[in-house]
């Protein structure tokens, strides 16, 4: 399966979300994705059993828990294949920045003023 095949699905990348954080048991990223999405445990652990197979979850077992962490390895190879295109958004993030820069100081010489 491609990257973008497993990201592109709004459960697996909620479920990387909560795992960026840090270390999760399973039934705790249970109970968020069933509460947000509506889906049963099964399905939630399907997702999971995606994202362990194509490499982009690690899983470790503590006692009868499964705890799950983020590899971040596919998410290098995606950002990587994503550089090319980064010239669309990049100036104009660049720009915002500048813009929001730009509103602070105002704001900043108006209370001083003020």
């Amino acid at each position: 399966m491609h990257a973008f095949d497993v990201l592109g699905d709004p459960v697996r990348r909620r479920i990387l979300e909560l795992l960026a954080d840090g270390e999760r048991a399973a039934g705790e990223v249970s109970a968020v994705v069933q509460d947000e999405f509506g889906i049963t445990q099964p399905a939630v652990s399907q997702h999971l059993k995606v994202l362990r197979d194509n490499g982009f979850a690690r899983v470790r077992a503590e006692g009868t828990r499964r705890l799950y962490a983020v590899d971040p390895a596919p998410l290098r190879e995606a950002d990587q294949w994503l550089s090319v295109f980064r010239r669309f958004w990049t100036p104009h993030l660049d720009a915002l920045a500048t813009e929001l820069a730009r509103g602070r100081r105002e704001r900043q010489l108006g209370q001083e003023d003020g």
